[in-house]
């Protein structure tokens, strides 16, 4: 039975500007997503069993259609007008879950492209994003990775310049935070400060690294209440540690911060592991 793996990798977002909402309910955003080299392992094979079975290496995440990966396959069915003869997803997670880390769209990004594979269809990017889409905002993005600046809802990618080389610790705090409720947060908050979006993206033209960590910032990051305390801590560990600059992921709740030496990384790695759980080296794509 032939089998198609593909990595899954994370992004972060250098920066995440909220612009309103919009009448369907989504809201408009601008941001600088990045992808790191953070990943799951996404395995997919066919059978003939007429339909999708999911496998995960954490027992508690549904195996069912509530997951992206499952409903990433009947994007796929639905795209092509091919009968499923039987799909077989094998998902070795290392993302965090609920993380800001858009682990979940990665997933599903990997089948899209799996399934492309295995059934020869050469989709393209086009077709793989409208129907990853479907999905979630974050799948278009996840299907063609790199250093991209998402608009609208988040499924208009412009390309930028490669992001400069810089390594990465990401801390996971010990809660989630659902996407739905930070955004509904967002509406009962008016946004005071925005990020310098524009400034990060010279930053990225001149390939200034130094600049690029001046410039991170997220307005999801919440500014008052335990949560917020406990994230300053966390950046403030970070750049304690060594970190040009930090910043919250996302809908959250991961804090990052950027190195620019892969020792400067470890060495920081290696202080904070112990203190945090979910704490994770890695590097820029």
């Amino acid at each position: 039975m032939e089998k198609v793996t593909r990595k899954a990798y994370a992004k972060i977002n250098l920066t995440l500007d909220v612009l309103g909402k919009l009448p369907n309910g989504y809201h408009s955003v601008r941001m600088v997503m990045q992808t790191i080299s953070l990943h799951d392992t996404v395995s997919v094979s066919l059978d003939s069993s007429g339909k999708t079975t999911l496998h995960c290496s954490l027992p508690y995440l549904p195996a069912d259609r509530t997951n992206l990966a499952c409903r990433a396959a009947d994007a796929f069915y639905h795209a092509t007008g091919i009968a499923n003869p039987g799909t077989v997803i094998s998902l070795e997670k290392q993302i965090p879950i609920a993380a800001g880390l858009a682990g979940g769209s990665a997933d599903a990004a990997a089948v899209l492209r799996a399934l492309d594979t295995l059934h020869g269809t050469a989709l393209g990017d086009e077709r793989l994003c409208a129907a990853g889409l479907s999905l979630g905002a974050d799948v278009p993005y996840c299907l063609l990775g790199g250093t991209m600046l998402a608009e609208g809802i988040g499924e208009r990618l412009s390309r930028l310049p490669n992001c400069p080389k810089a390594y990465v610790v990401l801390i996971k705090p010990p809660f989630s935070v659902s996407t739905a409720a930070a955004y509904a947060a967002m509406d009962a908050k008016q946004v005071m400060t925005h990020p310098d979006t524009d400034g990060m993206l010279r930053a990225l033209q001149q390939g200034d690294l130094q600049a690029l960590c001046h410039r991170l910032y997220n307005v999801m990051e919440p500014s008052s209440g335990t949560k917020a305390r406990q994230l300053a801590e966390i950046r403030g560990r970070l750049l304690d540690c060594g970190a040009l600059g930090a910043v919250m992921s996302g809908s959250g709740p991961t804090m990052y911060g950027l190195f620019r030496s892969p020792q400067a990384a470890q060495d920081a790695w290696n202080a904070l592991k112990t203190e945090f759980h979910d704490c994770f080296l890695c590097e820029i794509l």
